[in-house]
């Protein structure tokens, strides 16, 4: 009997432990942190060992493959150790794509991948298909294989899921953008990060298809590296050469497979990076054959993702917005771009390499003040002070509602959206917004 052992016991970890068993293996799970108690339970329902706090060596050097949750990096002790011995590490998706024949509807990029998945997902199930939601949103897809399979599967793919899928097979791969994010986890080489995006569109073929966005220089420049097998579906802001899906003369466009056209103001989601979402997510409607109608309809009813430019409440005239997601400085950058209102802008958190000046221009044309919250803020103070913006340094979820609280004036938009990682005053950036949302609305 072969033996996998599961690095980490999270959503992902747990849902292919459980796959694991149905499908015969010798599992054993383990995790240096705490296993939450949901998890412990789906372990103990399927009589599936595990530890936790502790990754004991003689259980898991002797693995025939290592299911790695994304979460782990390389440069893990236990890691390197297998790696070292030469031990095949893949991903929970890897794994569980190993079991199913379903169509696989695949979403990359730096910014935009949750609500571009969430978008597609809510097409899919408008028009009545049998889908399922996984990824990095979700319920886990080993699991869902294992115990609730369905004909289709919108999934959200980080570059770290990437990293380890080697036969995986994306019927319809997107990839939104390619900016820099996470170059923590690969040696501070933007090439390296990019190449792993570029990863969706392996094994792809003739019969599958490849929508990516037609304006991205760094996506532009990864595909002369790359062979397309797949039928590509460029999109872009404007009409170009090469796009079939863009914005024209205030009308939403789809070119092909089969033309398509609506007013862009009836699209819910505003803002310019929200264009690029709804273009890809029509596309991959269209591509599916879903009937034009109940993609016009879904891109017009669709409810937005929480924790991205979320709606909060109006506090004394001042508009609150959680956009929590926004873990680094593109993302910022979008949300700023969509501001009409004098802005408080909230940033801080773990900094993962962030480049600032990218969006010094808007800082400096939209923001009248700013509200620093982290652990260690001295790289924002060094970016930002210089601007004769109104600076408040905070290091508490707390402090930093009081202090946008005492800043803003009627008419103003205190939003949050920290280009940074939340580790080092949260448990993840939900916990973030939650905190955000619960002190703004008890104000």
């Amino acid at each position: 009997m072969k033996r996998i052992v599961v690095l980490g016991a999270g959503e992902s970890g747990a849902g292919a432990a459980v796959l694991a068993k149905k499908e015969g293996f010798d599992v054993f799970v383990s995790d240096m942190s705490k296993i939450k108690d949901k998890y412990k339970k789906l372990l103990y329902d399927h009589n599936i060992e595990w530890e936790e706090g502790q990754h004991t060596e003689e259980k898991i050097l002797n693995a025939d493959e290592i299911i790695k949750s994304p979460g782990i990096p390389n440069e893990a002790p236990m890691v390197q150790k297998l790696i070292a011995q030469g031990t095949h590490i893949i991903s929970e998706i890897e794994f569980a794509g190993r079991y199913t024949n379903s169509k696989m509807v695949c979403i990359t990029g730096s910014n935009g991948k949750t609500t571009t998945t969430s978008l597609i997902y809510h097409i899919f199930k408008s028009a009545g298909y049998d889908v399922g939601l996984a990824g990095n949103i979700g319920k886990s897809l080993a699991l869902q294989v294992a115990e609730d399979p369905h004909e289709y599967y919108i999934i959200e793919l980080s570059s770290f899921q990437l990293d380890n899928m080697y036969d995986f097979h994306a019927n319809i791969a997107i990839l939104l953008n390619i900016t820099p994010d996470h170059l923590d986890r690969y040696n501070n080489k933007f090439e390296n990060y990019a190449d792993s995006k570029m990863r969706i569109i392996q094994n792809q073929t003739a019969d599958d298809s490849f929508i990516y966005w037609n304006d991205d220089p760094v996506v532009k420049k990864e595909l002369e590296k790359f062979k397309i097998n797949s039928v590509a579906y460029p999109f872009s802001e404007l009409k170009e050469t090469g796009s079939i899906a863009y914005i024209e003369d205030g009308q939403y466009r789809l070119e092909y497979p089969t033309p398509f056209n609506m007013e862009q103001e009836a699209l819910s989601l505003t803002g310019k990076h929200n264009i690029y979402n709804s273009l890809a997510a029509g596309l991959a409607g269209n591509i599916a054959g879903i009937k034009k109608d109940v993609i016009r309809k879904s891109l017009g009813d669709f409810p937005g993702v929480e924790h991205r430019l979320e709606k909060v409440c109006d506090v004394a005239g001042v508009h609150y917005v959680n956009d929590s997601k926004a873990t680094n400085v593109d993302a910022c950058w979008y949300a700023l771009e969509s501001m009409r209102t004098p802005t408080i802008l909230i940033l801080g958190g773990k900094d993962k390499g962030n480049d600032y000046s990218q969006i010094y221009d808007l800082v400096k044309k939209k923001c009248v003040g700013l509200v620093y919250l982290g652990a260690d803020n001295k790289k924002l103070h060094d970016n930002f002070d210089q601007f004769g913006i109104p600076v408040r340094d905070t290091h508490s979820m707390k402090e930093c509602v009081e202090a946008c609280y005492e800043m803003a004036k009627p008419g103003d938009t205190v939003l949050l959206s920290p280009c940074c990682a939340s580790f080092d005053l949260f448990k993840n950036m939900e916990d973030r917004g939650e905190q955000f949302k619960t002190l703004v609305r008890a104000l």
